[in-house]
C-alpha cells in the first residue's frame, strides 16, 4: 500500500467511525400496529419520504404498513399521500383538514389494527420555519402514539441549516435517526457527517431519487468511499441484484459469447440500467469513474435511455433482430413512431454497431482487449 493509500485508509476508517461505524435499523417493537412518526420542516420531502418508507417496509421487512396524513394545514398534503397509497396499493386514513392530528393518529391506529395493518407511518406536520406550535402539536402526537421510532426528514443540500434543525428537533423529541433526503444531487454527504456529530443520532435511510422505489439504508462505510470520491460498489451491486434477473443474465452473456446480441436485447439491457437510478448515480458508484475527466465534463442525459426504448420498441421484430436492413426511409418511419429524429436513430444504430464491435474484440482477445478499450 502506498502512502497515499494509507492516508486515504486512514480518513476512510475515521469517517466511518464518525458516522457510526454499521447500519443502525428502524425500531419495530412493541404491540400492533406499531407507530413511527416522521416529522421535519416544509420542502424537505416528509411526505413522499413516507410513501418510500412504506414501499421498503412492506418489500424488505415483509410489513404491512398503513399511511397516516397528519398534516391539516396543507390540504395538498393529505391528497398527495392518499395518491402515493394508491400508487403502491397501501392503505391510507381518510384524513380531514378540520381534523385534530392527535385524534387521527388515535383513530388511525384503531383503523389499522382492523385493517390487519402491522406498522402506521404518520405524516406529521411541517413549517417553514420551527416554531413552538409545530413543537406543541409534535410532542402531543409523540405522547398519544407512543411512536417505536421518530424519523427526522430532512434535505441534505441545506447544509449546516439540517444540522441545526436535527438539534432543535432532537432537543424536543429525543430523535431515533435521521432520513436524509435529495441525496441524488451534487451533496456528497457531508451534512450526514456533520448531523451523527452534533446530535449523536444516527442517519438510518437516505432518499435518492424522486420515484418511491428511491430509498436505501444508510450504510456508514459506504458513505464515507462516496466522501471521499472512492465510488460505492455495494450500493451497485444491492441495485443491480434487485432488477436484474439472474437466469436472463446468463442468457444475455451467452448471446454476446455467440454474437447473437440483438436490438431486442439492447433494449432490455437499457430498461434494466433505468430501473437502477439515473446514469449519473451508477457511474458515480464506480470507483474511479466518477473522478475520470472524460466522465466529468460528459453530459449525461437519462433521457437518452426513454427516447432508445422509444426507437426501438417501432421498429419491427424483423428490424430488431437485422438493423442492416435499416434502409433511409424504414429510419424516417421509425423517427416518426418514435418520436424524435432520424439523428437520434442514426446515433442509437452507431451505438449499437460499437457495442457489437466491442463485444466481437472481447471475444476475440478475452481481457486484454477489454483493458485496451477502457479509459483507465
Amino acid at each position: 500500500m502506498t502512502p497515499g493509500q494509507q492516508v486515504i485508509k486512514i480518513v476512510n476508517d475515521e469517517l466511518t467511525a464518525l458516522m457510526g461505524q454499521k447500519n443502525e435499523e428502524l425500531r419495530i417493537s412493541g404491540p400492533s400496529p406499531i407507530p413511527i412518526m416522521l416529522i421535519g420542516l416544509q420542502g424537505s420531502g416528509k411526505t413522499t419520504s413516507a410513501g418510500k418508507l412504506a414501499q421498503m417496509l412492506r418489500t424488505s421487512k415483509g410489513r404491512k404498513p398503513y399511511l397516516v396524513p397528519a398534516d391539516v394545514y396543507r390540504p395538498a398534503a393529505i391528497d398527495q399521500l392518499q395518491k402515493i397509497g394508491n400508487e403502491l396499493n397501501i392503505k391510507v386514513f381518510p384524513s380531514h383538514p378540520k381534523m385534530d392530528p392527535v385524534e387521527i393518529c388515535n383513530q388511525a391506529r384503531e383503523r389499522a389494527g382492523q385493517e390487519n395493518c402491522d406498522t402506521l407511518i404518520i405524516d406529521t406536520a411541517g413549517r417553514l420555519h420551527l416554531d413552538d406550535t409545530l413543537m406543541d402539536e409534535l410532542k402531543r402526537i409523540k405522547k398519544a402514539v407512543s411512536p417505536s421510532d421518530i424519523l427526522l426528514v430532512a434535505d441534505a443540500m441545506t447544509g449546516q441549516d439540517a444540522v441545526n434543525i436535527a438539534k432543535s428537533f432532537d432537543s424536543a423529541l429525543d430523535l431515533g435517526g435521521i432520513l436524509l433526503t435529495k441525496m441524488d444531487g451534487d451533496a456528497r454527504g457531508g451534512a450526514a457527517l456533520s448531523i451523527k456529530a452534533v446530535t449523536g443520532k444516527p442517519i438510518k435511510f437516505l432518499g435518492i431519487g424522486e420515484k418511491l422505489s428511491d430509498i436505501e439504508a444508510f450504510h456508514p462505510e459506504r458513505m464515507a468511499s462516496r466522501i471521499l470520491g472512492m465510488g460505492d460498489v455495494l450500493t451497485l451491486i444491492e441495485k443491480t441484484q434487485a432488477v436484474v434477473d439472474e437466469e436472463k443474465a446468463r442468457e444475455i452473456e451467452e448471446k454476446l459469447r455467440k454474437n447473437q446480441f440483438t436490438l431486442e436485447d439492447f433494449r432490455d439491457q437499457m430498461v434494466q440500467i433505468r430501473k437502477m437510478g439515473s446514469l449519473s448515480d451508477i457511474i458515480g458508484m464506480i470507483p474511479g469513474l466518477g473522478n475520470l475527466k472524460q466522465v466529468k465534463n460528459m453530459q449525461v442525459d437519462d433521457h437518452e435511455l426513454v427516447r432508445t426504448e422509444a426507437i426501438i420498441n417501432s421498429m419491427t421484430r424483423q428490424e430488431r433482430y437485422q438493423p442492416n436492413i435499416l434502409n433511409g426511409s424504414r429510419r424516417k418511419r421509425i423517427a416518426r413512431g418514435s418520436g424524435t429524429t432520424v439523428q437520434d436513430v442514426n446515433r442509437l444504430l452507431k451505438n449499437y454497431g460499437q457495442v457489437m464491435k466491442m463485444v466481437k474484440k472481447i471475444n476475440k482477445g478475452g481481457m486484454r482487449s477489454l483493458r485496451n478499450i477502457m479509459p483507465f
